[in-house]
C-alpha cells in the first residue's frame, strides 16, 4: 500500500508526466479509487475517462511535464500547486499545433486521499494561457 505522499508523486510523476517507466493507465489504476471523480470548472471525469484523456495527452504532447511546486496538507486533503508544460503536436483543444510551440501554465488540484488512494480531485488548469502561448 502506498502512502498518501507516494500516491501524489505517482499521480504527477508517473501519470501526468510523460516517462519511460510506465503509462498513465498503469500508474493510475492502483492510485485512483474505483469511484474516483475528477471535477473541473464545468465537467467531471471518472477514473476510466481520466486515464483515457491522459493516454491521449501523452500521444499529442510527448514532452508533457507536470512539476509539483508546493503541497499543502490538512487531514486527508492535499492541495498541490504545479507547473504543467509541453509542446503539443496535433489538434490540441481545437487548435492545430505542430510541436514547435510550447506552453507553461500553473495548475492547482485539491485531492482527497485516504490510505494511499485518491478518492476525488478538484482541479483548475490555466488552459486559456496555454492557448495564448501556443498561438503566439
Amino acid at each position: 500500500m502506498m502512502t498518501n505522499k507516494e500516491a501524489i508523486q505517482a499521480f504527477y510523476e508517473k501519470a501526468l508526466t510523460v516517462n519511460k517507466e510506465t503509462r498513465p493507465t498503469a500508474a493510475l489504476s492502483p492510485v485512483l479509487a474505483d469511484g474516483f471523480l475528477s471535477s473541473g470548472s464545468v465537467a467531471s471525469k471518472n477514473k476510466e475517462e481520466l486515464m483515457k484523456q491522459l493516454e491521449f495527452f501523452w500521444q499529442i504532447i510527448p514532452n508533457l511535464k507536470w512539476e509539483i511546486q508546493e503541497i499543502i496538507n490538512e487531514g486527508e486533503k492535499y492541495v498541490v500547486r504545479s507547473i504543467a508544460s509541453g509542446s503539443p503536436n496535433g489538434n490540441f483543444m481545437g487548435l492545430p499545433t505542430d510541436g514547435t510551440k510550447s506552453f507553461k501554465i500553473m495548475t492547482i488540484d485539491i485531492h482527497h486521499i485516504k490510505d494511499g488512494v485518491i478518492l476525488n480531485t478538484h482541479h483548475v488548469e490555466d488552459w486559456a494561457t496555454a492557448m495564448q502561448q501556443l498561438k503566439s
